[in-house]
This record gives structure tokens, C-alpha cells and sequence, in this order.
């Protein structure tokens, strides 16, 4: 089976030009299939702030209400995704952008108001590949912002790196998939303090004990959470660290296994 790249990159990349720009230059040389998921960056809240939209926030995660829904499908949807795929057309990588509604890719369904109420945020349920198969044959590469929606006409605020996680496992008995999170880190640190603190292997058995140890910083956990449930549904490897990762191997990162 051909090897399928799936590629999920923050806001440190996307809410700034310079990064970006080398980031979609160098994601554009990576030969053979594969799809580019991006998160919001700031400009969300900035856009919200500019137009007193009161941003809310629980646990580093976004509360979704109509009116927040509405600016984020304009920026993640629109202005960052569209810009995305207009530079990666400049450096010769033909793409499509998407959300989970377009060709019915991602449906979730909305969360449970307890314990606390999100709003309009997606739980992703089902990846349907058939017309990501399609544009991949083609060599043409999906961009993926962080919106999907519900099959009943509502769009959901969805976790970037979820979609990520579960398009890697979507894709898995077509291709041999490799998930990768670039971050502005080295990788998972021992000492969010120390940059060179690279755990460079993390499996099931020493992540229960750093994390009963409180190693690993809480945010870090939910990334991890996805990286597991994508190796223990056959995806073929899961790293996390800088992009530049993507393309020279020997550069440290944190490679999650079983």
C-alpha cells in the first residue's frame, strides 16, 4: 500500500506569514498523497474582539456560540483556508480546501451540554474517503480546516486535531497512514521549560505513567489522547514535534507506538 500523510499544523505556523510561507514551501516538495489540516490561530479571537463578540473559553477550549460559529467559519473556512490553498497553488501543489461538509467528508454530531455547554462544537462520528480518494489519485491535496457538520444542515467547531486523528484512521485500510503534529516544540517534553527535554518514545505503558507522575503538561494531553486512539485504530505512525520533522527524520521529535 502507498504511504498517505496526513499533517496537522497550530496556530505558531498559521498566525505567522513567514512560518507559513516556509512551511507551505517545504509541505509542497513532500512527495506523493497527502492532506494538510489546519487549526484557526488568533485571528478568530481578534476578528471577535474587533467586533464585541465576547470570546469564551473553558480549559483552552473554545465555547461556541451562533455568533462565534458564524466568525469562525468565515476565518478558518474562508480567509485561512482559502489563503492556504492560494499558496500552495504558488508553489505548484494543486489543492482543494475543505470543510467536513463538503463532499460530506466529516460528520460529528454536536456535544453533550454536560457537564458544560460548547455550544456548537462537533464530536467527528464518521470519515467518508470516497472523494478524498478520487482528488488523492489525482494528486491533488485536501486542505482541511476545523469545521464539520451534522448531515442536518449545522456546521460544528471541531477539534483540528481530532480531524486529523480521525482522518488517519479513516484512511488506514487504504493507505498506509502517517499522522504528524507540528508544533512549535521539539516534540513532548519532560520540562515544558527545557526545549531539549525530548521524549523521543512514548507507548501506552509509559504514557499512563507520566501521566500518573504529572510529567507531561495538560495541554499536551489531549493531543496525545488523539495520537493513541490513531496508532491503536492502524495508523502506521504518529509523531509530534517541529515541521521540519517531515523532512529530515534525524531531527528530534516524539514518535507515539503502541
Amino acid at each position: 500500500m502507498k504511504i498517505l500523510k496526513v499533517i496537522k499544523i497550530g496556530g505558531n505556523i498559521i498566525d505567522n506569514e513567514d512560518a507559513l510561507a516556509a512551511f507551505i514551501t517545504d509541505f509542497a516538495t513532500l512527495k506523493g498523497p497527502k492532506i494538510l489540516v489546519h487549526g484557526g490561530g488568533k485571528l478568530a479571537t481578534k476578528l471577535a474582539n474587533q467586533m464585541n463578540i465576547p470570546v469564551q473559553m473553558n480549559e483552552g477550549r473554545r465555547i461556541t456560540n451562533a455568533d462565534t460559529l458564524d466568525i469562525i467559519t468565515m476565518v478558518y473556512a474562508g480567509k485561512i483556508n482559502k489563503n492556504i490553498v492560494a499558496q500552495l497553488q504558488a508553489n505548484t501543489c494543486n489543492a482543494i480546501g475543505f470543510s467536513g461538509a463538503d463532499g460530506n467528508t466529516i460528520v460529528s454530531e454536536k456535544r453533550l451540554t454536560k457537564p458544560i455547554d460548547y455550544g456548537f462544537a462537533g464530536d467527528v462520528k464518521q470519515v467518508n474517503t470516497e472523494t478524498l480518494e478520487i482528488l488523492l489519485k489525482n494528486n491533488i491535496t485536501p486542505v482541511f480546516c476545523a469545521i464539520t457538520h451534522d448531515k442536518n444542515g449545522q456546521l460544528l467547531n471541531t477539534n483540528a486535531d481530532t480531524i486529523a486523528s480521525e482522518l488517519a484512521i479513516g484512511f488506514a485500510s487504504i493507505y498506509n497512514t502517517e499522522l504528524y503534529y507540528c508544533f512549535e516544540k521539539n516534540g513532548v517534553l519532560e520540562d515544558v521549560d527545557n526545549d531539549d527535554s525530548v521524549i523521543e518514545n512514548i507507548n501506552t505503558e509509559s504514557y499512563k505513567t507520566l501521566k500518573e507522575n504529572k510529567i507531561i503538561f495538560e495541554g499536551m494531553l489531549p493531543k496525545l489522547d488523539n495520537c493513541f486512539h490513531a496508532i491503536n485504530k492502524n495508523v502506521q505512525k504518529v509523531c509530534i514535534g517541529k515541521s521540519d520533522m517531515l523532512f529530515n527524520t534525524n531531527n528530534r521529535h516524539t514518535t507515539i507506538t503502541q
